[in-house]
């Protein structure tokens, strides 16, 4: 699989201190400079955050020690720490303990920028038929990465989710959870990073659209899980119209719904 958001953090294997140094086969240790606005631990973590940027800093780098930071910044370590604390709550800091321990950078997963996007877009107000739009650019957009690069593996998994989703429904306990989880599964099927993490910002939404479809149309869930199943058989054989076809109805057919519950014309 390739490493989730290259484009934005490269990992750089064993991890190693950033060093200071006029060899040319290390990089010099960034220049940070003194903050002096409201908030000083978010101005260091801005400056952070653009070394980061500007590809200064990068993953499996250590950071200098408290001390340092403490004068270069010119501030107190309660102050490092604070930030300190929002880098690694961000996931872009791993704090160690022990004599090889440190401030070490690390690479975000795509589960934690994911869910930092979800909750940015849980807070917008994106209506279902909003959400089920995008959704339908989007999924369908993906679908040719999907088949290239589906595994055995991934296709028994999006199997088991089917299957699973069958018996629920035939019990009456099929939610819309497990609708939302095989798209999910399928978007990670082609192993792209920033494909999932668009996907899995995008849960909550999707959470908002199939609620307010099944609510339209509570006798649709059988019928959506037979296209989920013929989408893996798609997938599958490689038949990428197929797939696209199903999808579009699929989808469309959820934005219809959602359309006319929320009155839109």
């Amino acid at each position: 699989m390739r490493t989730p958001l290259h484009h934005i953090l490269s990992v750089v294997g064993p991890q190693k201190e950033i060093m200071s140094s006029t060899s040319p086969d290390r990089r010099s240790t960034p220049k940070f400079t003194p903050v002096n606005v409201g908030r000083t631990s978010y101005a260091i973590v801005d400056q952070i955050k653009q070394f980061i940027r500007d590809g200064e800093l990068k993953a499996g780098d250590r950071l200098p020690n408290e001390r340092d930071l403490c004068q270069q910044f010119g501030v107190s370590r309660v102050t490092v720490r604070e930030a300190l604390r929002i880098l690694e709550a961000n996931g872009l800091v791993e704090v160690r303990v022990g004599a090889q321990g440190g401030s070490f950078l690390t690479s975000p997963s795509a589960e934690l920028v994911g869910d930092n996007l979800a909750h940015l877009l849980s807070l917008s107000p994106i209506t279902g038929t909003a959400a089920t739009e995008a959704r339908l650019a989007f999924e369908v957009a993906i679908l040719p990465l999907v088949m290239k690069y589906a595994t055995d593996d991934d296709i028994a998994a999006l199997r088991a989710i089917v299957a699973e989703s069958k018996d629920l429904e035939n019990e009456g306990r099929y939610s819309t959870e497990m609708s939302a989880a095989f798209h999910v599964r399928l978007a990670a099927c082609a192993h792209n990073g920033a494909v999932e993490v668009l996907m899995r910002s995008f849960y909550g939404p999707i959470l908002t659209s199939l609620t307010e479809a099944k609510a339209a149309a509570p006798v649709m869930g059988m019928r959506g899980i037979q296209e989920h199943d013929d989408i893996i058989d798609a997938v599958e054989a490689r038949d990428l119209e197929r797939a696209s076809a199903i999808m579009t109805e699929h989808l469309g057919r959820t934005a219809d719904r959602i359309r006319l519950l929320e009155g839109d014309e």
